[in-house]
């Protein structure tokens, strides 16, 4: 809210401040109220002084907002103009509702340069060159990662990852044309490459660089943006964390990697009731699709434009997704749902195609109804304009300490059939996949991934001991194994032990 005096004329700063509101999140300014902002008793601090001539304000108001010199867009309709009487005193009630992505920026006397303002806790500001950039790109409906990277070519593709890609595509859509297609021509189907034919160019967009580049070639183009995973949990005294995904040179740093990477590592720990269909076992719950979804959210909505970090947190009571850019959609018509405008339409294709992502709308509503079943706290989805970024913090209740003795026999009972269930429904992707993950390996490691296979409890010393070198070149290779996705550590790292994934 935003009090004027306004006694007999439209105040210069009036339009400042329908500015601000619009680019932010909308806001009231009352005309014929003095604030006095050093006052803390807020029944003294304002003084209603009125204006001397409503009406005449009101026309110069109407007449100044559909003056494109004054202002480029009118957001007001009738109902937001109204005038109230206080103690035989008019005031007038300006209601300035917050601008759709794609009218944003709102500014003043026909200048978007130096015109374009928005609103903190401090008043308004004139916007910086990175927001106002951010504001053009999103009011354009077209998507943002269509963009063409001149100069990058197929050869700056990582094969593997578009051949990790590809299988996970075939398995989920068998008998889809695009499976016979080459690497240029399967891309290009998914606006991951583009061919201008007036221009005589062609080459990768921002999506196939961004999603199957190889590390250097996305580090040269997007020097500003970090992909960071950090496990917070089951800490023991004095670690500053379990595990940690960030570039060190081991891995193609490109985002399908990072997806298909962090993704087994934050749902591991959800609880799997005991649940079949038909003979098979079903642990796919509704919790582990919200938890892909809003990983998912993170990416096809996030600016990868600005500086900025794509950083997700694994903690003891739950999950913290933070993504650059601020969000398209007020929040309250993203929490019901019915609408969804993604700034990486093409990323978006690519990941649904592989069945990750919701249908359009219904990716947060979803989300809030998983954790809606299981009685936790509602997500939080909170916009950090000073950081320019968006956060989604999932609380997760200890759920250990619900699981019955009757749940425990389930699955005891189980366990004769389940590794043979489990061995059944591998499909030649998963077993690929595994395969091109082990290749990538020395000699060494491969061998202690076979031990680790064979004991999980074994330790790092008697690692160290049996392959005859340094403690600290067992970790180093144990790093490399968990950021392959090969193995994970259950529990402390005295107490705990190996798993493999």
């Amino acid at each position: 809210m935003e009090c004027k005096k306004a006694e007999n004329k439209l105040p210069s700063s009036l339009w400042e401040t329908y500015s601000a509101f619009a680019n932010t999140y909308g806001g009231i300014i009352l005309l014929g109220v003095i604030e006095n902002m050093k006052e803390q008793d807020y029944a003294k601090r304002y003084i209603i002084s009125g204006v001397q001539d409503a009406g005449k304000l009101q026309h110069d108001l109407w007449n100044m907002l559909n003056n494109k010199e004054k202002v480029n867009v009118n957001l007001l309709r009738d109902e937001d103009v109204e005038m109230i009487k206080i103690d035989g005193k008019e005031v007038i009630s300006i209601r300035v509702p917050q601008a759709r992505y794609n009218l944003r920026p709102v500014y003043i006397n026909n200048n978007w340069m130096t015109g374009t303002y928005k609103r903190n806790h401090e008043g308004d500001y004139h916007c910086s060159d990175v927001e106002l950039r951010m504001m053009f790109r999103d009011s354009n409906e077209e998507s943002n990662d269509e963009l063409p990277i001149e100069y990058y070519t197929m050869d700056d593709i990582d094969i593997p990852t578009l051949d990790r890609y590809r299988r996970r595509f075939q398995t989920e859509n068998p008998d889809h044309i695009w499976n016979d297609l080459d690497n240029k021509s399967f891309l290009r189907q998914l606006g991951g490459y583009y061919v201008d034919r007036q221009q005589q160019k062609e080459g990768l967009t921002m999506a196939g660089l961004l999603m199957f580049g190889k590390g250097l070639s996305i580090r040269e183009r997007f020097s500003n943006l970090r992909l960071d995973f950090i496990d917070k949990s089951n800490l023991e005294y004095g670690e500053r964390y379990s595990d940690r995904l960030t570039y060190d040179g081991t891995w193609e740093n490109n985002l399908y990697n990072f997806m298909r990477m962090v993704t087994p590592r934050l749902t591991q720990d959800l609880p799997r009731p005991f649940k079949l269909e038909g003979m098979q076992r079903k642990d796919d719950t509704p919790l582990h699709k919200a938890v892909r979804e809003a990983f998912t959210n993170s990416i096809i909505h996030a600016d990868f434009m600005i500086n900025g970090i794509l950083k997700v947190e694994k903690l003891d009571n739950g999950l913290i997704f933070t993504n650059p850019g601020l969000l398209k959609l007020p929040l309250e018509q993203i929490y019901a749902g019915g609408e969804s405008k993604a700034r990486n339409q093409h990323i978006q294709i690519m990941l649904r195609m592989i069945g990750l992502g919701e249908n359009i709308g219904s990716g947060f509503p979803s989300i809030l109804k998983a954790w809606q079943d299981e009685h936790w706290e509602r997500p939080v989805l909170t916009e950090q304009p000073d950081l320019l970024q968006v956060k989604l913090q999932l609380k997760i209740k200890d759920y250990a300490k619900n699981v019955t003795k009757n749940d425990i026999n389930k699955t005891v009972d189980y366990q004769q059939n389940e590794t043979k269930n489990d061995i059944n429904n591998v499909t030649k992707s998963d077993v690929n996949d595994i395969k091109d993950d082990i290749k990538s390996l020395t000699e060494r490691q491969q061998k202690i991934y076979e031990a680790i296979k064979s004991d999980g409890t074994i330790t790092s010393n008697m690692l160290a001991e049996q392959f005859k070198v340094s403690w600290i070149t067992i970790q180093r290779d144990i790093k490399i194994l968990r950021e392959t996705g090969l193995i994970t550590r259950k529990g402390s790292r005295s107490n705990g032990e190996w798993m493999v994934l």
